[in-house]
């Protein structure tokens, strides 16, 4: 007979997608506000992608070695702003078990794997809102984590504000 492991651990995990746009920066508190309290039951771990140099430039030829160089100094600043935002937001909320991880490739691979690796119980993601031409160009990570993630998958969205009349 199996045994079920998962009640062995002393604490849930939550894996939260993170970046610096609007989205996944509402994602990111509406967590810490809703699921996450000082003594809560879960351990959150905050994955932020790094896309690989050469897939968001797509050249070749003389001088390119340059230009990852550039590229690449570029995206780990921008990955350690997201992991100290990351941080502050925890330390204002006095939230203490976290872990932050930076992780290069396909946000869509690199979330559903991190969910295997941490055997997470929930992975919360941002909904950029993009419209159906744009989401079937640029393909939607939320979309992808929500069928391919072995565990449930909350779309942080934030409201649109109506207008006033």
């Amino acid at each position: 007979m199996a045994m079920d492991t998962s009640s062995l651990r002393d604490k849930g995990v939550i894996i939260i997608g993170i970046d610096d746009n609007k989205e996944s920066t509402y994602s990111l508190e509406w967590t810490l506000d809703h699921l996450i309290v000082p003594a809560s039951n879960f351990r959150v771990v905050f994955i932020h992608v790094k896309v690989p140099a050469h897939t968001v430039l797509r050249i070749s030829g003389p001088g390119v070695a340059d230009v990852m160089s550039v590229v690449d100094k570029d995206q780990r600043k921008h990955a350690a702003a997201v992991q100290e935002r990351a941080r502050e937001l925890c330390l204002k909320r006095s939230i203490t078990d976290y872990d932050v991880e930076i992780v290069e490739g396909d946000p869509r691979n690199v979330l559903c794997d991190a969910v295997e690796r941490h055997h997470a119980d929930i992975l919360v993601v941002g909904s950029h809102g993009y419209g159906k031409l744009k989401r079937a160009i640029l393909g939607s990570v939320s979309d992808y984590c929500a069928h391919h993630a072995h565990c449930s998958v909350l779309i942080a969205k934030k409201p649109k504000m109506k207008a006033k009349k």
